[in-house]
């Protein structure tokens, strides 16, 4: 087993502090926290060092907010020169325990986007497709997983392979902080639990370096126990999203059962209702796609969140509440979305809605263009449909 040592004074180093410096002040150099910081850069670099030297070092106050997209998430900011001490860490972490990973772990690595994620879970739904038995699937959600992060276990878990105590003590400050505590109750959510109530034992901050960094480390161990134990051949995961492909519907209730205690009692997590088991023709939902063997969709729900924002965007530029200009920006930014999906018969119902605001400039042309891709790809459809039609009627004869 490979492991890391000595390494705590490569992370102090002053080369490695700048390098983190700008690593951590891009798309924000404008900020006015970060341009006080470089204002005096070497003084402020060097009061870092010394504190990370000296085991002086303690994590700042957290800024707490909310997002609503995709779903409603409470999120902790760092203070700018915590956000240096972390990229200086992610620096010399990150590419050692990539090579940990398994190839199928997405999410928060570079080249496993949601993407490369989709089309991974694609090809293999196109693989099993072609043989002639049922597949199904099984999907897998951990419930709250970075509310629910167990501080012990990660620190157990990192002792695994950090053998130099130093760095330990400085990963220690940053899990265990001693201001904000990050973690739920179980079955609890972020708006009905009061600050007073959070647990100091568990969870990782949504918005930090590092919590990217550890939410992957925790769940390479269940990575590893369903490849080298359960010995799974199609299991991918993204962050905290499983998907697993068989042919014995009973095999995955075995799976199933057997990850669910491996997850109680080694990682001291719990799965929760999303998870599910069902076959392949129904659509795999993964990473915001509904991905069959043949094509892909939007999930409804996403679909459903484009055209409320465009119906109240559309009404807001008629009633001049809304600039005209960020119609258009909503608009590119959904069709580079929409250019990942089997999209055309959705495009065609944003067109109209588009049609019907005659009080936008420009309303009666179409927004949201089909491209010649998207038209060859109907067309291709609506022949193979037809020749399939015939097929089926005795009409034409198809080749084996």
């Amino acid at each position: 087993m490979k492991t890391l040592r000595n390494i705590y004074p490569a992370i102090y180093d002053f080369d490695n502090l700048y390098q983190a410096y700008l690593e951590a002040r891009k798309a924000k150099r404008y900020r006015q926290d970060v341009l006080q910081f470089t204002m005096n850069l070497e003084e402020n670099l060097i009061q870092i060092q010394n504190e990370l030297i000296y085991k002086t070092y303690k994590v700042g106050r957290y800024r707490e907010f909310y997002v609503t997209e995709p779903k409603k998430r409470l999120i902790m900011a760092l203070q700018f020169k915590d956000r240096i001490v972390q990229w200086a860490i992610y620096r010399h972490l990150n590419p050692f325990y990539d090579k940990q990973f398994i190839y199928d772990s997405y999410g928060c690595r570079i080249g496993k986007g949601t993407h490369n994620a989709a089309n991974r879970l694609e090809y293999w739904l196109r693989q099993v497709n072609r043989r002639d038995k049922k597949y199904y699937f099984l999907k897998l959600d951990i419930s709250k997983y970075f509310y629910r992060i167990d501080h012990e276990v990660l620190i157990r878990i990192l002792e695994k392979r950090i053998k130099d105590p130093d760095l330990l003590w400085l990963l220690s400050t940053i899990i265990n902080s001693e201001d904000t505590a990050f973690g739920l109750p179980a079955g609890v959510s972020p708006d009905d639990c009061p600050k007073e109530e959070r647990l100091f034992d568990k969870g990782m901050p949504i918005g930090n370096l590092t919590s990217q960094l550890f939410a992957n480390i925790y769940l390479n161990e269940l990575d590893q126990y369903a490849k080298n134990e359960l010995r799974l051949h199609y299991y991918i995961r993204y962050m905290d999203d499983v998907i697993i492909l068989h042919d014995d519907k009973a095999f995955l209730h075995e799976v199933k059962d057997r990850i669910e205690i491996f997850l109680n009692e080694k990682l001291r997590l719990d799965l929760n209702a999303k998870t599910c088991i069902r076959p392949i023709k129904d659509g795999v939902e993964f990473v915001g796609f509904r991905i069959w063997p043949t094509h892909r969709k939007l999930k409804k729900t996403t679909a459903k969140k484009i055209k409320t924002r465009l119906k109240y965007l559309i009404k807001a530029v008629a009633e001049g509440k809304e600039d005209p200009g960020m119609l258009q920006r909503s608009v590119a930014s959904y069709k580079g979305i929409l250019e990942h999906f089997n999209s055309y018969g959705f495009r065609q119902r944003l067109n109209q809605m588009f049609k019907k605001g005659r009080s936008i400039k420009n309303g009666q042309r179409d927004i949201i263009r089909l491209d010649r891709r998207d038209r060859y790809s109907v067309r291709n459809f609506l022949r193979i449909h037809w020749i399939q039609k015939r097929a089926s009627k005795g009409i034409i004869r198809q080749r084996p």
